[in-house]
């Protein structure tokens, strides 16, 4: 089980959406990034290659890959922009893999097409105003069922994907009983449900995140997800998962600072020659190489314990602790060797400077990685 090489297949894939963020993301990233435009066009053809479909059957218009090709692709978009690398993850891993692992086969059928195909969007509600870390502490909303329906009220905060045109559901946790949480799908044009104004947020700017609120939502009960009261379980499963793919965007991050600082250091010169010669300069690349190398093996292992069907929760809590704990260290440092142009939005690691914190933050707080991991080790 080594996760150190990749198939054929896996290298090719890697190359193509590679060249795709190279030619296709990169140049367009400043703009859409400095406008706050969630960049429908470049999503759309996302969806066209078959990356929101990569891990799902082909029974549901799905590529029959693997985790490991997901995180992949995820990584390479994260090189050039985090905030197309993050609507992949969060359209994938929040919006579609839940029904794909919980749903019924009618709900497959329902909804799972048009996300696979990348032409509609799915997002994923669990935290609450009021709530961070303590999910089921914290949560308030709630669904009562009257007849053959939820109805609904309650809201939801920093929902990826929550508000694109090309939204179609969203998936909430709700208490449905005495300490029951249940999980329902929720079309977004249901009739109660408001989409808030996009947050104005430190980074990620191109990605949209939104709060949502229900009142009064009523959709069928056969649009429960899995079981009734099965909810804490199905997401504590879903943000083990969503832990690996936040571990790969931040590697994302932390090879594109490695790049741009080795392009920036043969290129500017002080005190005689290009910045790169200076020993102060060359070593803090070389500790960004020594991070990219290690948070990769990290999530891959962690991916191909999960492939393997093997014990997985420990090694995702501490990939996706490291990367993301590399990854504002990488910006910061990426942003000393670029001087006063790594204070600014037109280059990459000024982006990336913006966009590196929240990776230590969604999918559960370092503090959270730290005490998985302890509980683990039977502390």
């Amino acid at each position: 089980m080594s996760s150190f090489e990749l198939t054929p297949e896996q290298e090719e894939f890697r190359k193509v959406v590679a060249t795709f963020a190279d030619e296709v993301v990169a140049p367009e990233a400043t703009e859409f990034n400095a406008a706050g435009r969630f960049p429908v066009e470049i999503v759309r053809q996302m969806g066209e290659m078959g990356l929101f479909g990569i891990p799902f059957s082909s029974t549901y218009g799905g590529m029959d890959g693997d985790y490991l090709t997901l995180c992949l692709a995820i990584e390479e978009l994260g090189r050039v922009d985090q905030s197309i690398g993050i609507t992949l993850e969060a359209g994938v891993g929040l919006g579609a893999a839940p029904i794909d692992e919980f749903g019924t086969d009618e709900q497959k059928q329902r909804w799972l097409p048009e996300l696979c195909r990348g032409e509609k969007l799915g997002a994923f509600g669990l935290t609450e105003p009021g709530g961070g870390s303590d999910v089921f502490g914290t949560a308030r909303t709630r669904a009562v069922q009257d007849g053959d329906e939820w109805v609904i009220d309650g809201s939801k905060q920093f929902i990826t994907n929550a508000g694109t045109e090309m939204t179609s559901v969203v998936t909430i946790t709700a208490w449905t009983g005495e300490r029951e949480m249940t999980s329902i799908i929720v079309p977004i044009d249901t009739p109660g449900v408001a989409i808030a104004p996009p947050y104005r947020k430190v980074g990620w700017h191109a990605s949209d995140t939104r709060e949502l609120t229900f009142d009064g939502v009523r959709v069928p009960v056969t649009n429960t997800l899995g079981e009734r009261g099965a909810g804490f379980r199905q997401f504590l499963k879903t943000l083990d998962d969503g832990r690996i793919a936040i571990a790969a965007l931040a590697v994302g991050l932390i090879q594109g600072c490695v790049d741009e600082c080795v392009r920036y250091a043969g290129e500017r010169e002080a005190f005689g020659g290009p910045i790169g010669r200076q020993q102060a300069i060359a070593f803090k690349i070389a500790d960004l190489e020594v991070a990219a190398q290690t948070a990769r093996q990290m999530y891959r292992y962690a991916c191909r314990r999960k492939l393997a069907g093997l014990p997985y929760k420990r090694e995702a809590a501490i990939a996706k602790l490291y990367s993301s704990e590399q990854a504002v260290t990488a910006a910061r440092e990426a942003a000393q060797v670029f001087g006063g142009m790594g204070f600014t939005t037109e280059t990459r690691v000024g982006r990336f400077y913006q966009d590196a914190k929240i990776l230590e933050i969604g999918e559960g707080t370092s503090e959270v990685q730290r005490m998985l991991i302890s509980r683990d080790l039977g502390l």
